[in-house]
């Protein structure tokens, strides 16, 4: 990048802002109103910027280029026409920069677009979840629009007819209706074959995060290409299988060969600029797992005038390779508390039908240490909560603990984060890490809580549909609070608890001869993790979604306790009461699962979203079996879906009922209970009958984020924020220039 700011904008630097002309309204010429039909959340950061030191800004600048590097892998990993669609918003954006200043107003006067199409295409980015959603526009005003330039009328045709069919109408296994990135080619894959492919992957030691297979024919030949992600390219690098009749599995490197180098190059400029070696060697191994290329001195090596810049040589073979950069989260968690976190790689499988190969998430973020000092504060009595919950009721052994949870609760490193730049399909509140099992067993893990992203729980503009218009005041002053600590448990105490029955080569980790006695059955357990076996093995596609499903549980069980919510600084005397945010906690679920509808795909009768599908089935458990503490109120003719919570009966009937569904989840957890597991959750995440029609009801919208973006003038680290509007959100994406 050069100097990373735009004169042509009118903009002002001061106080190291850039400052710009508020969006224009296309009628009438005023600030623009149109975030009022789809509230949006800025993810405000300058606090936090100002906070850290030239270095750190320097650091978190270069790391944020890299994590947005990932934007077009995402893309690329949702759908074949994303890519190019993203082109012809941006090339939209710059086009309206260049011709009309940056006014949407008067480019859709020049090109006779209806003010309500133009404000339709500003709104491109509202989709939900894994579902596909039309444009609210007419395709003649869309190919209008295209006409501002030729680039635009380039790439046109190659968008229209995908954004406007309505199939495939959500992400899954390749179909009519649904489809997957993951699973390019020319022939849909089944999961059979994925299955198989992944087999073969895991005995040549090939990881699938960073995967995707293409089903193809070369003559009769059906051939099965595993492309890995690497910068690397250079055609087959290795046949896993030629024998077998289903067909012909090579891997192939070099996917997203070009966002990767991107992705490499920021992670070089960053390093000189690490507050210690852990940093630098995390950082090392990421760009040794993706990139392992001698490179040429940089053009930014200018910049560092003071400090010497040591140029390494890069081991040609490991391009690509996961162990490396498991080491590098090994690294990692070791380095504890830092001013500017990150979160880089292939981590999360949410999106992937088989639940194995992972989105790439790109997450850079800075250190609030005063909220920080809070979440140290719940980690140091964490023992005494988790003796609270109900799978450690009428067991005295293990410190009152139970057979079913650690001897020893391993305290995590646990801050408070506000996001500079947060690359993914989802801003998530909390985050987990990292997801290997072995490496959380052997070094432990992170937890972290994007503050800035939990501060939108309290915009007042947020859209509260499902909540009595008498109540929705009361709903948004304690919204933020509630669900903060809601998030808080459920990474702390719902992704840190447990404790897995297993037997490895004849060696039990409890008393084979005088097992356990299970709480659901009153009797010994019958079933436990067998050699070899895992939780995400045994579970398969259930695994993820009861995971959340548990952790979520965990946070809600323990939101009445007023022990913990004064750790927080609310008792019964405070400005937010205690007794309150439990309250609206309940409400919360209902609204919750009441959202997660718009996640479920009725032609496929398929969750798209492991999230939604947990608030679901924690909604229809809290109906089934809180005897009426709670209820939906709905009205068809109005559209209208209200949650109703008996604030006297939370404790008795509402508490009742998450304890006794989080100890089933909990014990076919424990025990690999999966045959059990799968009849009770299905079941219970089941969306027929009048869940149809809340479903039709529903239509919320999802509230996207507008993020910040920083620019380099001469050694200086400007922030720049964005109006939480849609043209905010376009111009911050247009900003980036990926």
């Amino acid at each position: 990048d050069s100097v990373y700011i735009h004169q042509d904008y009118g903009s002002v630097i001061s106080n190291n802002r850039i400052h710009f002309p508020d969006p224009i309204d296309m009628s009438t010429g005023k600030p623009s109103q149109a975030a009022k039909s789809l509230p949006i959340h800025p993810l405000s950061i300058a606090d936090a910027f100002d906070g850290l030191t030239p270095k750190e800004k320097l650091y978190s600048h270069y790391l944020a280029r890299a994590a947005w590097s990932g934007t077009r892998i995402i893309l690329c990993q949702v759908s074949p026409e994303a890519n190019s669609i993203f082109d012809f918003i941006m090339e939209i954006a710059r086009s309206c920069q260049e011709q009309f200043s940056g006014i949407w107003n008067e480019l859709a006067a020049a090109l006779k677009v209806p003010e309500a199409d133009m404000e339709s295409f500003l709104l491109l980015g509202k989709g939900s979840g894994d579902q596909k959603f039309l444009p609210d526009m007419h395709k003649k005003s869309l190919e209008a629009i295209a006409l501002v330039s030729d680039r635009a009328t380039a790439l046109f045709p190659s968008i229209a007819q995908p954004m406007f069919s309505p199939q495939p109408t959500s992400l899954g296994y390749p179909t009519e209706q649904t489809q997957s990135a993951y699973y390019p080619g020319e022939a849909p894959i089944s999961p059979e074959e994925v299955a198989w492919i992944s087999k073969s992957m895991e005995i040549h030691g090939i990881h699938p995060e960073n995967t995707r297979i293409s089903k193809i024919y070369e003559g009769d030949q059906i051939v099965f290409e595993v492309l890995q992600a690497s910068v690397e390219t250079g055609g087959v690098d290795k046949v896993l299988e030629t024998q077998d009749p289903r067909g012909f599995i090579r891997l192939v490197k070099g996917d997203h060969s070009k966002e990767l180098e991107s992705f490499c190059n920021n992670l070089r400029l960053a390093a000189p600029f690490a507050r210690n070696s852990r940093q630098k060697q995390f950082l090392d191994q990421y760009d040794q797992s993706f990139c392992t290329r001698v490179h040429p001195p940089s053009p930014y090596d200018h910049l560092r005038r003071t400090l010497v810049v040591v140029r390494r040589r890069w081991v040609n073979s490991s391009t690509g390779n996961l162990e490396i950069y498991k080491d590098s989260q090994k690294t990692w968690i070791r380095d504890t508390s830092p001013s500017v976190e990150n979160i880089l790689g292939f981590v999360e499988p949410y999106r992937d039908p088989f639940g194995s190969r992972a989105e790439f998430e790109g997450v850079v973020a800075i250190a609030d240490r005063k909220e920080s000092a809070v979440l140290t504060t719940l980690v140091e009595h964490s023992s005494n909560f988790i003796k609270q919950l109900p799978w450690t009721e009428d067991f005295s052994d293990n410190d009152g603990k139970g057979p079913f949870e650690k001897a020893l609760f391993e305290p995590p490193d646990f801050t408070s984060i506000h996001a500079l730049a947060y690359c993914s399909s989802i801003v998530f509140g909390g985050i987990n890490l990292p997801n290997y099992n072995d490496i959380r067993q052997e070094c432990g893990f992170k937890n972290v809580i994007i503050s800035n992203r939990m501060s939108a729980e309290s915009n007042e503009n947020d859209i509260s549909p499902f909540v009595h218009a008498s109540e929705v005041t009361t709903f948004r002053k304690h919204k933020y609070h509630a669900y903060y600590i809601w998030v808080v448990l459920h990474e702390l105490l719902g992704h840190g608890t447990g404790r897995m029955m297993t037997e490895e080569n004849g060696r039990f980790n409890f008393d084979s001869e005088n097992p356990p006695y299970n709480p659901l059955t009153k009797a010994p357990i019958n079933s436990w993790y067998q050699s070899g076996q895992t939780w995400t093995g045994v579970f398969g596609d259930l695994a993820t979604t009861v995971d959340e499903y548990r952790a979520e549980f965990v946070g809600a069980y323990l939101m009445d306790n007023m022990e913990l919510l004064a750790l927080f600084g609310y008792t019964s005397s405070s400005e937010v009461k205690a007794q309150d945010l439990t309250y609206n906690m309940y409400v919360q679920l209902g609204v919750d699962g009441l959202r997660g509808l718009q996640n479920f795909n009725i032609d496929g009768g398929k969750w798209g979203q492991a999230h939604s599908r947990a608030h679901f089935a924690m909604l229809k458990c809290l109906l089934r079996d809180g005897h009426g503490f709670m209820t939906i109120h709905c009205n068809s003719e109005a559209d209208e879906l209200k949650v109703s919570v008996d604030r006297s009966r939370i404790h008795s009937d509402g508490k009742k009922a998450l304890g006794g569904m989080l100890l089933r989840l909990h014990m076919y957890r424990c025990t690999a209970d999966i045959g059990n597991c799968r009849q009770y959750y299905e079941h219970l995440s089941k969306v027929h009958g009048q869940y149809l029609e809340w479903r039709r009801i529903v239509l919320a919208q999802k509230q996207p984020n507008v993020q910040a973006n920083t620019f380099l003038n001469g050694e200086e680290v400007l922030l720049r924020e964005y109006d939480a509007t849609p043209e905010g959100v376009i111009q911050s994406w247009f900003e980036r220039e990926l």
